[in-house]
């Protein structure tokens, strides 16, 4: 009896700690991108900060956003709906100085500093080797002028995938009411068997020569898990470099520590992110970003799967045995999707097997649309 007093005692007094934190400086501007001067597209994402608790990302949309060049050049953005501004190509010239305009649709311009053009070194590879049971893929670069020092890279991926369960037949539906009266068919299994997906990297990948005797790297970029389904078929990663400036890198580092390395009360607190982009109609408003000109360096490799084997993923995808009738399918219909006969009348279906749709709709995770550059 005690015990159980004491017991409850600790849970009266454990209580949720919510920080009431003032929503100070939040719908702050953010300027993500590099101005890139090879060949390819520049992309500039703008986006608005949120308060303390709102993890949403706010795109800025319906701005004008413009790169302007010290000898009075000037080449235009265009926006999507997803606050990106966009241009296919850029003709710079070396001896140029250039920066960004934006005028935001409440009238405000912000411009970032003239920055001078920066070489970028090529990528010499990409490797990768098993770890921990996973894959840890590395890149190697190097500048024989020995004036690069600091890196930035980002990446985009794409892998193939498969559906655990390959599925032969498809709810019938009655065509005025929409009620599954039967089962028919599968017109083409590959439509949800034999996917893809794509995604962009989200941490900030810095690397550093500035401490060694040559301006030479080799980091690892990416991890991927034990049995993940990245490698269930081929995975595919395409990196881009950048070379930046030791501000540049300074003010990188202070965001991958704020964004990436917070977790606690123990962990270093937010420093000021004083980046290289101002507000020209407003001084005293404080803007986050950092834009330089870079050309942009890729370089891309294939993994198949018949090089990491053995490598099956195990997803929890239990099947059920349903029969073929109307009351019994009802339950089943929202959540699952047929997958094949399993006993039968004559030609008739009696019973069928069944599997939750996130286990056979691969297109609930990616797309069937095969990428051009797929093999």
């Amino acid at each position: 009896m005690a015990a159980m007093v004491i017991i409850l005692m600790f849970a009266h007094c454990k209580q949720v700690y919510d920080p009431q934190i003032a929503a100070a400086n939040t719908r702050l501007l953010v300027v993500e991108g590099f101005i890139n001067s090879g060949a390819g597209s520049t992309t500039i994402r703008l986006s608005r900060t949120g308060d303390f608790k709102d993890t949403a990302i706010r795109p800025e949309l319906g701005s004008q956003v413009n790169i302007e060049g010290g000898d009075g050049s000037k080449f235009a953005l265009a926006g999507n709906a997803n606050g990106e501004y966009s241009i296919s190509q850029l003709t710079l010239i070396n001896s140029v100085k250039y920066r960004l305009h934006i005028r935001t649709t409440n009238g405000k311009e912000y411009i970032s500093a003239y920055t001078p053009v920066r070489y970028t070194p090529p990528i010499d590879s990409i490797s990768w080797q098993r770890e921990n049971d996973g894959v840890q893929i590395y890149v190697n670069t190097h500048d024989d002028q020995n004036s690069t020092k600091y890196y930035l890279w980002t990446y985009t991926e794409t892998w193939e995938f498969h559906s655990p369960y390959l599925s032969y037949l498809d709810w019938q539906r009655d065509p005025v009411t929409h009620d599954v009266t039967d089962l028919m068919g599968r017109m083409n299994t590959d439509s949800i068997y034999k996917c893809w997906k794509t995604q962009n990297s989200t941490n900030l990948l810095l690397g550093s020569s500035e401490k060694l005797g040559i301006d030479k790297i080799f980091l690892p970029i990416r991890y991927i898990e034990p049995m993940s389904e990245e490698l269930s078929v081929r995975y595919y990663i395409e990196l881009r470099q950048y070379a930046l400036s030791h501000e540049a890198f300074l003010f990188y580092q202070k965001l991958k520590k704020n964004t990436e390395e917070l977790g606690s009360l123990f962990d270093p607190q937010p420093s000021e992110l004083q980046g290289n982009i101002r507000c020209a109609t407003d001084p005293n408003e404080s803007v986050i970003g950092y834009v330089e000109v870079s050309k942009e360096e890729k370089a891309n490799i294939f993994i198949a799967n018949s090089e990491v084997a053995p490598w099956v993923p195990s997803p929890n995808c239990p099947k059920k045995i349903i029969y073929n009738d109307p009351d019994s399918m009802r339950s089943y219909v929202s959540d699952y999707i047929p997958l094949q006969g399993v006993t039968y009348r004559g030609l008739a279906i009696v019973t069928f097997s069944a599997a939750p749709s996130l286990c056979v709709d691969c297109t609930s995770r990616g797309t069937n649309v095969k990428p051009s550059f797929w093999p």
